[in-house]
């Protein structure tokens, strides 16, 4: 990496220069002001601060500007040639000369946390949000962003109430797995506690057989309040009714009329399953009024067991004929005459 290019400052940046050059750009990227973005934000902000802390350290940056990041980092270069006498009345603004010659055996490269950086330098300033501040007139202490006042917003205070929200879910979603995108818009402080409103997209994956009540949490999803951690925002799983089935735990219920001849002299049911197969049931014995049979495997998955699913249960309902004319009787008596 360029150090030099990611602060944007030349090879010759005073001490001066290198600070203005971070706070600039730390305003911009640090991830508390980039509530969207905030992973692409956290990177940068910790590459401007690693840049910042390899330059602004003289020893580090003579390193740096002598064998470059892997040794600087790795701790493994050769000892360079030592210094001509001209070496060392070199110009002032060359800050990383007036530091000693490193050596492997003495020099091991520990880098400064991105927090304590920004901290420090914009903690010094009094009037500007920083973190820590040292007792220099503000920042985060105990996860508060705090005014050179002493006064606390946004930050980790108490956490608001979890917000629950009912998800209705097909039959069909609950047995194949699908994934839900849900738009939500809530309030969220920036760390000069000023209240923006943002809107984001949450990806909800149902899993294969969840069933009612299941809750999925997002954490700090919700509004946020001043000195308060954001809501927690759950969705809690609810059924929509099937126009066919009823779910029964992991069995499902499928409740079929047949009328009087079906049920005696049979039939083959076509069922369409909720992931759009179709399964032919021939009914070859004589169904009686509440009969149930039962279809292994067809149910529903069962969440926690790969590859097993409960049973489709059949519930049949005869319908009888609401009358019968004397030739009817007549043959009926005929052809059940002798069945007992």
């Amino acid at each position: 990496m360029d150090y030099y290019v990611i602060l944007k400052v030349n090879r010759n940046a005073s001490e001066d220069d290198l600070k203005k050059a971070y706070k600039r750009l730390a305003m911009i990227w640090h991830p508390d002001k980039n509530i969207v973005n905030k992973n692409e934000a956290e990177a940068k902000f910790k590459l401007i601060s690693e840049a910042y802390d390899v330059l602004s350290d003289p020893q580090k940056r003579q390193i740096y500007d002598l064998y470059g990041e892997e040794a600087l980092k790795s701790g493994q270069f050769p000892a360079p040639p030592q210094s001509s006498s001209s070496s060392s009345s070199s110009s002032s603004s060359r800050v990383y000369h007036q530091s000693r010659n490193p050596t492997p055996t003495s020099f091991s490269f520990n880098p400064r946390d991105a927090d304590d950086i920004y901290a420090e330098l914009f903690g010094s300033d009094g009037d500007d949000v920083g973190g820590g501040g040292g007792g220099r007139g503000g920042g985060r202490r105990d996860g508060f962003f705090r005014t050179s006042n002493g006064s606390a917003f946004g930050g980790v205070g108490k956490k608001a109430a979890a917000v629950e929200n009912v998800l209705p879910c097909s039959l069909e979603d609950l047995y194949k797995g699908v994934k839900r995108k849900m738009k939500i818009s809530r309030n969220v402080f920036d760390a000069f506690g000023k209240c923006h409103t943002v809107e984001e997209i949450l990806i909800i994956e149902l899993k294969r057989g969840w069933k009612k009540g299941t809750k999925i949490t997002f954490p700090e999803k919700g509004n946020q309040e001043p000195g308060v951690i954001a809501a927690d925002i759950t969705f809690v799983i609810d059924e929509k009714p099937h126009t066919l089935y009823k779910r029964d735990g992991n069995d499902l219920i499928l409740n079929q009329e047949i009328t009087l001849l079906e049920a005696l002299i049979g039939k083959t049911l076509a069922i369409t399953t909720l992931d759009g197969r179709s399964l032919m049931i021939p009914l070859t014995d004589i169904v009686k009024p509440g009969a149930e049979v039962v279809i292994p495997n067809e149910g529903m998955p069962i969440s926690k067991e790969l590859g097993r699913k409960g049973n489709l249960r059949i519930k049949f309902d005869v319908k009888y004929p609401s009358r019968l004319t004397i030739e009817q009787k007549s043959d009926l008596r005929r052809v059940l005459g002798g069945i007992s």
